[in-house]
């Protein structure tokens, strides 16, 4: 496998699965990059340590402070304590959240990525508002008023069509 379609397998892999931490495994929050593919982490119970990203990510997947990673522990280092396992996007933090996963520890960022709360409403319907479509009872009754005239002057219009000349006619028509 290319290098290039390694990244791009790396890339599709993060981004469409739905990923569920294992035991073992720790959800923690990136607070600032160390470099040289280092992160800091503060994790589930408030510890916070460097943890190191692997190979197949680098170049690959980018991670940002505040976005949450799972941590897979490793005893060899005395600094770097654990290594990223997978990198959480937002609908994978809802879906952790809904499998109640998710740390308490995290659960005021994972309330602020809900529908909810970015639009500041709570409601308890099927299918939102602004995806249905719009409602057409005010110009469905205005159409059936208007219906009766238009009837008239669409008679009219048809008329005067014939009366105009074509030029691709073999005979003007006779006025």
């Amino acid at each position: 496998m290319s290098v290039a379609s390694k990244r791009r397998f790396i890339t599709n892999k993060v981004e469409s699965e739905m990923y569920i931490p294992n035991d073992g495994d720790i959800i923690a929050q990136v607070t600032q990059s160390r470099g040289n593919n280092l992160h800091e982490i503060i994790d589930e119970t408030g510890d916070t340590y460097v943890v190191s990203m692997p190979s197949k990510f680098r170049k690959a997947v980018w991670i940002r402070r505040g976005q949450f990673v799972v941590i897979r522990p490793i005893d060899e280092g005395d600094k770097v304590k654990g290594e990223i396992e997978h990198v959480l996007d937002e609908e994978n933090v809802l879906y952790i959240r809904e499998l109640q996963k998710w740390p308490s520890r995290f659960e005021s960022e994972a309330e602020k990525m809900t529908r909810e709360a970015k639009r500041g409403t709570k409601s308890d319907q099927m299918i939102d508002d602004d995806m249905l479509p719009p409602s057409d009872s005010e110009e469905d009754e205005e159409e059936s008023e208007d219906s009766d005239e238009s009837d008239v002057d669409e008679e009219e219009e048809e008329e005067e069509e014939f009366d105009t000349y074509n030029p691709n006619r073999m005979q003007a028509p006779a006025k």
